[in-house]
């Protein structure tokens, strides 16, 4: 049976640096897929951010080193057998070192799919896949503090217009999400009256999530 969470002691963390990039010249189709990159110097468990060509569903990835040799890793509990084939990439260790602490709402939308019809003459019900997904977002309200490292370091991310790795680590179990966006946060403060004083910041996800059970 699935095992119920909430949204109480989830840890936040945006990143605070990432290293220089290195050449990947090859993902294998395989489960879990592994990476070529002639001396990359890597440990296991370090938090990657992937831009790929060719394998595009790893694309703007962040993903976890596993099973590491000189010139190989693995990428932890991605399965690319179904993947398309590499043609060129980069990739680059992010640390998560700012914690954003602020937030006291969470909000996800988009993510939803259109469809593609596959119905032929031959059929007399129509059928469909999934197509392409709906940009992602999180919307957050923030205590306004503008001394407060974390919502700074997310104004800065919005007026750079870069873009940023983010994690969410769930308390209960420790599950965790990774994933990479763009950051919206004008720190403008709003509310009500006699209310506590927020300001909205949103991420909007670049590339798909990756979830690790711990």
């Amino acid at each position: 049976m699935a095992q119920a969470r909430k949204w109480s002691n989830v840890a936040v963390a945006m990143q605070s640096a990432i290293a220089a990039t290195k050449t990947i010249t090859l993902i294998t189709k395989a489960n879990p897929g592994v990476v070529t990159s002639i001396a990359h110097g890597y440990a296991n468990g370090n938090i990657l951010y992937l831009v790929i060509d060719g394998m595009s569903q790893l694309n703007g990835r962040v993903v976890r080193v596993a099973g590491v040799t000189t010139d190989t890793f693995q990428l932890e509990g991605i399965d690319t057998t179904n993947f398309d084939t590499f043609s060129s990439g980069t990739c680059a260790v992010v640390t998560l070192g700012t914690s954003i602490t602020t937030a006291t709402s969470i909000n996800a939308a988009g993510g939803d799919f259109d469809f593609i019809d596959t119905t032929t003459i031959h059929d007399n019900i129509r059928t469909q896949v999934p197509g392409v997904a709906a940009p992602a977002t999180y919307t957050m309200d923030n205590i306004w503090d503008v001394s407060d490292a974390g919502l700074l370091a997310m104004k800065a991310a919005y007026d750079s217009q870069a873009i940023r790795v983010f994690s969410f680590t769930f308390g209960a179990g420790g599950q965790k999400m990774y994933f990479s966006g763009y950051v919206g946060a004008s720190l403008l403060p709003g509310g009500q009256a006699q209310g506590l004083v927020t300001t909205p910041t949103t991420i909007t996800v670049f590339g798909s999530p990756t979830y690790y059970a711990s």
